[in-house]
């Protein structure tokens, strides 16, 4: 249980016990009339409801193992936190307006019991494919993602300022290239892998070779610029 979802429930449990409070110690008789009459019982049950229901809600959204799932599951609060207001209104009442018939306070109540329920479901569907979008995402962009942080780190280790330069201009390639991958371009992402891979070898190398680097480098500008005409065909 997340520490999020101690104080949470903490705040729930003393506003559901101060609505217990109001319930039972308020006089049972006001002008003659018994207070438990009427749809006094719907309106307390379908209240409770609400709250055990606002509660779940918020175990669900606060148990969200990252900051990105928690912003996307808020709306799961928000929407059982409006129904469980919707629904003290209207329960407090039926509980308060005497001679009420007990059917249309469950009638009245289970409307809006129904309407944040799939509300709340629809809202829950909404997030999971939200979240499976942006898992997807991750996949598909974690290629040029991971080698613009390799060319970030190849300019640091170029030794010679022609080659530092050079590799700056692969960086900058890399940088602004798009970051969609697709099953299309896995040859040629393997391509740029491997000439890459030459590139930093050659950076690397004791002599330096700056003509070497250079033509490296051009060879991955060119495969990286290729792959990012073969990505708007595919898109």
């Amino acid at each position: 249980m997340s520490k999020r979802f101690k104080m949470y429930a903490s705040v729930w449990a003393i506003m559901f016990i101060v609505f217990q409070i109001i319930c039972f110690v308020t006089p049972t008789e006001a002008a003659g009339m018994n207070k438990f009459g009427g749809a006094f019982w719907a309106g307390y049950v379908f209240i409770d409801l609400a709250f055990v229901g606002q509660l779940v809600c918020a175990y669900i959204a606060l148990k969200a193992e990252n900051m990105r799932k928690l912003f996307y599951n808020l709306s799961l609060i928000n929407i059982s936190y409006t129904g469980l207001v919707l629904m003290l209104i209207c329960g407090a009442g039926v509980m308060i307006v005497p001679d009420i018939p007990n059917w249309v306070g469950i009638i009245l109540c289970l409307l809006i019991l129904a309407f944040t329920a799939t509300s709340v479901i629809a809202a829950k569907a909404t997030v999971d494919i939200v979240d499976r979008m942006d898992d997807k995402l991750k996949v598909q962009t974690f290629y040029m993602k991971n080698l613009q942080t390799e060319a970030e780190t190849l300019m640091s280790q170029a030794k010679s300022p022609e080659s530092k330069a050079v590799c700056k201009k692969v960086y900058e390639e890399i940088r602004y290239a798009d970051p969609m991958s697709h099953e299309a371009l896995t040859t040629l992402e393997a391509q740029i892998t491997i000439k890459f891979a030459e590139l930093k070898e050659a950076v690397a190398s004791e002599d330096d070779s700056a003509e070497t680097v250079q033509q490296l480098a051009k060879e991955v500008i060119v495969l990286v610029q290729e792959r990012g005409k073969k990505v708007k065909l595919v898109k």
